[in-house]
């Protein structure tokens, strides 16, 4: 990822392109080939000579915890309800690992009961 000089540079050059393509020029990808455009836009502006300061008032932008589990998620518009990883890496699920779904509609609740190993 480019800063400071580099970085106002480059995205001068790219300029006349897509917000995302900038980033991606400039190198804000994530792992998964996200665009960081939060990342992107805060070296912008630290290039440009402002200091930033955190929510939680810390410079650089970075809590001591980092992400925390809110124990929420919502509905997304397709229908799908997604547990993250922060969840099931705290049960100490792992990949593969199959549940049998219990829907219970008097409570709204739903369970995953997981399946029993077949032994070899």
């Amino acid at each position: 990822m480019l800063v400071g000089k580099e970085l106002l540079d480059k995205a001068r050059s790219l300029s006349n392109r897509p917000e995302d393509e900038i980033a991606r020029g400039c190198g804000y990808v994530g792992p998964s080939g996200r665009v960081l455009r939060k990342s992107f836009y805060k070296a912008l502006v630290e290039a440009k000579g402002y200091k930033l300061r955190s929510s939680s008032g810390r410079a650089g932008g970075r809590s001591s915890r980092g992400r925390q589990a809110e124990f929420r998620t919502r509905v997304h518009g397709n229908g799908n309800l997604l547990i993250g990883h922060a969840y099931t890496r705290k049960l100490g699920l792992e990949p593969g690992q199959e549940f049998r779904i219990e829907i219970r509609k008097d409570s709204k609740a739903i369970w995953l009961i997981p399946l029993e190993e077949k032994k070899s």
